[in-house]
C-alpha cells in the first residue's frame, strides 16, 4: 500500500516543540515574534535576529526525542510505501529513524544554518555553541554575512521541487493521513482534495475539526499520540 502522510505541529507538541498558530502557540501568545520569521525583518534588524537565535536556543529542537507518533510512522515504512509530507522543521521524522529520501520538509529545517551572502551552511548546533559563548548574532565563519537557520520565512518561496513532489506523492498514494495539522494553511491543505480526486482514501487524526474533514472516510480525535499507533498498526 501506497501510504502518504501530512503532519503538522500536532504531532511534535509531545515532544516539547510549541506551536505557533494554535491557542498556546508563539505567534498567538505573542505576535510581535512573528517578526523573527519575517525574512525582511530578519534581514534588517541584528535586534530581531538575536531573537531569532534565543527562541531556537529556547527550543532546543536538535535535543528533542521523537514521540510515539514520529516512531509508529517511521515503522510503517517496514510495511508500505511511505511518504512524509511534513509542515514541521525540527527532524524529528528523520530521528525516528524514517529514511530521510521519504520526508519533505515544506518549510524547510532548523537543524541546519545557511549564510545569506555566501551560502555557506553548517549544523545548528554549531551556531547555538557560539550563540552559548555570547554571540548573540554570529556572522558566518567564513565570510562575516547574516546567516540563519534554513527554514523558510514568510516572503521567501517554497522549494518547488518539494512541492512537486508532494503533489506526486498526494496523487499516487492508496492512502492519506493527516496527522496533527489543522490543514488551513496552503499549499498543504490543497493537498487533501487533490488526494481525493486522485482516488485516494482520506483519513484525519487531529485534536480540533479540520476544513477538510469532509472528505475523510474517517475522523480521528484525542491525543494523536494513543490513536495514530494503533491505528497505522491495524494497516
Amino acid at each position: 500500500m501506497k501510504l502518504t502522510f501530512l503532519t503538522g505541529a500536532g504531532i511534535s507538541t509531545a515532544a516539547g516543540i510549541p506551536d505557533f498558530r494554535g491557542p498556546q502557540g508563539v505567534w498567538t501568545k505573542d505576535p510581535e515574534a512573528e517578526r523573527t520569521s519575517t525574512l525582511s525583518w530578519y534581514l534588517a534588524d541584528a535586534q530581531v535576529r538575536a531573537r531569532a537565535w534565543s527562541q531556537r536556543a529556547a527550543a532546543a529542537v536538535w535535543e528533542r526525542e521523537p514521540t510515539a507518533a514520529h516512531r509508529a510512522i517511521a515503522a510503517s515504512a517496514e510495511r508500505h510505501d511511505v511518504q512524509i509530507i511534513t509542515q514541521n522543521v525540527d527532524g524529528l521524522h528523520q530521528a525516528a529513524g524514517s529514511p530521510p529520501e521519504s520526508v519533505l520538509e515544506v518549510h524547510g529545517s532548523a537543524r541546519r544554518w545557511r549564510c545569506e551572502d555566501c551560502r555557506d551552511s553548517g549544523s545548528i548546533e554549531d551556531a547555538m555553541a557560539r550563540v552559548a559563548a555570547g554571540e548573540a548574532d554570529p556572522p558566518c565563519p567564513r565570510c562575516g554575512g547574516i546567516i540563519r537557520a534554513t527554514t523558510i520565512l514568510f516572503e521567501e518561496m517554497l522549494d518547488p521541487d518539494v512541492i512537486d513532489r508532494a503533489v506526486t506523492a498526494a496523487q499516487e498514494c492508496d492512502l492519506l493521513l493527516a496527522v496533527g495539522t489543522g490543514l488551513t494553511v496552503q499549499p498543504v491543505a490543497g493537498l487533501v482534495p487533490l488526494a481525493h480526486e486522485s482516488g485516494a482514501e482520506i483519513r484525519i487524526v487531529n485534536a480540533e475539526p479540520t476544513p477538510c474533514d469532509g472528505w475523510a472516510s474517517a475522523v480521528v480525535r484525542g491525543d494523536l499520540q494513543e490513536t495514530l499507533p494503533p491505528l497505522l498498526a491495524g494497516l
